[in-house]
């Protein structure tokens, strides 16, 4: 497989798209997506355009793979922002075409159900990026984490080497995004774990690859996009897990059968998302939320123990369901530098 490359970097003044392949969930709450629209406009300088099912829930896959097309196909639009993630974005990957993504390629921004888009673009020969929806990362209440807006400025506009910075605080409780007094002011932060450094005694680099972990399963189990062991030769591997917080047995079992496929030995390092360890689902006291993340390290390490011993890998990386977020190029080549205590992705 030919290795993905870069597409073309907007300017501020340029247009980009805001779509929503996964969930509609900018229709029903729209107090965040205003938000990160505003900062998309005023702070980043761009022009936003929307398409028909955006802000429309229970679009089909149809309706949302036009939009997907129309976006990257419309010359003014120089990248494309997802709104949020969801839950069926698997039900798209039949609807695309790839040759016209192939011939249109765009940086293209989302995360969590947006793996699927990631990984198929990937697939297709693009460069895509993980992390910075319009919902989540520019809607933040008060302001973007300063973290946050490097990374995804960086992304957005830049090429090039970038080191990703260890966070001193994190968040960890979410308030309601119905309620108005939800934006009023910047979340509760909390101290950040350092990031953990596992068989970190070298340098590896390589082209990323992953994302959240369940949803990486799903296309795993309907055998979607996901390419022969041996073409992940020496990439990296990166993977979260979402606010559904899967059970630590589980996220081993998903890394075991990737064991058992005979993909865990092929990758150089890995990089594991800080986890999200609070929803309003699971309102995990700060005990609780140590306990989780506690017990999903031991489950990644344990499958790594028995599938890729050797690996070096770092935990706590704040990418994914997490704020701060940085953003990592999914293709693109990012370096692990163990004796140092460095990770530089490329944008």
């Amino acid at each position: 497989m030919t290795a993905p490359r870069y597409p073309a970097k907007p300017e501020p003044g340029d247009t980009v798209a805001v779509v929503s392949p996964s969930s509609g969930l900018a229709g029903i709450l729209p107090l965040p997506f205003e938000w990160g629209l505003r900062r998309l406009r005023e702070d980043f300088g761009l022009k936003v355009v929307e398409y028909p099912t955006t802000r429309k829930m229970n679009s089909t896959p149809q309706e949302r793979a036009a939009d997907v097309h129309a976006a990257f196909a419309d010359p003014e639009v120089k990248a494309v922002l997802t709104s949020i993630g969801g839950d069926d974005q698997i039900t798209l990957l039949p609807h695309l075409d790839r040759d016209l993504l192939r011939a249109h390629p765009k940086p293209f921004f989302g995360y969590s159900d947006n793996t699927n888009l990631l990984v198929y673009l990937a697939n297709c020969g693009i460069v895509a990026y993980h992390g910075g929806t319009v919902m989540v990362e520019l809607g933040r209440p008060g302001a973007m984490h300063p973290l946050t807006a490097a990374s995804l400025r960086a992304a957005l506009f830049t090429s090039g080497p970038f080191e990703l910075t260890e966070p001193r605080e994190t968040r960890t409780e979410d308030k309601p995004w119905q309620d108005p007094a939800t934006f009023e002011a910047e979340p509760a932060m909390e101290p950040a774990d350092a990031w953990t450094w596992h068989n970190a005694d070298r340098v590896v680099e390589g082209r990323a690859w992953g994302g959240e972990l369940e949803i990486l399963s799903w296309l795993m189990m309907a055998d979607r996009e996901i390419l022969p062991a041996d073409q992940y030769a020496g990439r990296v591997l990166f993977v979260e897990t979402s606010e559904e917080m899967p059970r630590d047995e589980t996220v081993y079992r998903i890394l075991r059968n990737m064991g058992e496929r005979g993909l865990l030995r092929q990758f150089s390092g890995l990089l594991v998302g800080r986890a999200k360890a609070w929803s309003f689902q699971n309102p995990h006291h700060a005990d609780q939320r140590a306990e989780y993340r506690s017990a999903q390290r031991k489950a990644v390490l344990r499958a790594l123990s028995e599938y890729a011993p050797d690996m070096p890998a770092v935990f706590d990386v704040d990418l994914g369901h997490t704020d701060p977020q940085v953003v990592i190029p999914l293709g693109g080549t990012v370096r692990i530098d163990g004796p140092e205590r460095r990770i530089t992705v490329t944008y």
